[in-house]
């Protein structure tokens, strides 16, 4: 005698969107390891033409260069941006109770630090070398932690926003805020020299990546 089979409840079509846009963004980041990874000629070229005019500029403005220690140092620093998302995880807790969604906020932010620490030590790409640096960066470079981190908390803020109906003033301010961060961020690491434009693109895609999939785990937890 068999029993009757309880089948899951059907996947939501954001939820599904959210995957497939992680498996994408994933396949793109696997695809440009692979040639950082084999120092494929093109792309190094590239890095380095990109590095040295950006390298030139901040020598030549000194000005938008200080502008760019403060802003990738402070506003837009990987430490800032944890902040923020713990911040909107503690009023969550607090205006609504929500443990499960402040516990997956901070636990996203925490696994895109790791993930970016554990490629930095694998793939142990060097950061460009001046005679007369404007800035200075430890770690390996491969991926960028600021263009990743600020992509992460970025993507997951906004996405909270607007599963909490955000009205149309607020989301577009939001919406303008974040993305200038998130490019601001990745272009000043290239214009004070410690990061290889493929470093930032990386940032970028592997942030979005985990974004992506974070959200489509929430969505799985509570549609």
């Amino acid at each position: 005698m068999h029993c009757p089979s309880v089948e899951s409840p059907p996947r939501t079509v954001a939820q599904r969107t959210a995957a497939r846009v992680a498996l994408v963004l994933g396949l793109c980041s696997v695809l440009l390891l692979v040639p950082v990874v084999g120092e494929w000629g093109p792309l190094v070229s590239a890095d380095r033409d990109v590095a040295r005019t950006a390298h030139r500029w901040a020598l030549a403005d000194p000005d938008v260069t200080r502008v760019c220690r403060i802003l990738t140092d402070w506003v837009w620093d990987p430490v800032t941006m944890r902040l923020l998302g713990a911040a909107v995880a503690g009023w969550l807790v607090w205006r609504h109770a929500d443990w499960w969604t402040a516990g997956w906020l901070v636990t996203a932010a925490a696994l895109g630090t790791l993930i970016q620490q554990a490629l930095k030590a694998a793939v142990g790409r060097a950061r460009p070398v001046w005679p007369d640096p404007v800035d200075s960066a430890h770690y390996a470079a491969y991926p960028s932690g600021h263009a990743l981190t600020a992509t992460v908390v970025a993507g997951l803020l906004l996405w909270l926003l607007h599963r909490h109906g955000a009205g149309p003033v607020v989301w577009r301010t939001a919406l303008t805020v974040a993305v200038i961060s998130v490019v601001g961020v990745g272009l000043t690491r290239i214009w004070l020299g410690v990061h290889w434009p493929s470093d930032v693109l990386a940032g970028w895609l592997l942030g979005a990546a985990l974004a992506a999939l974070a959200i489509a785990a929430h969505l799985r937890r509570r549609p």
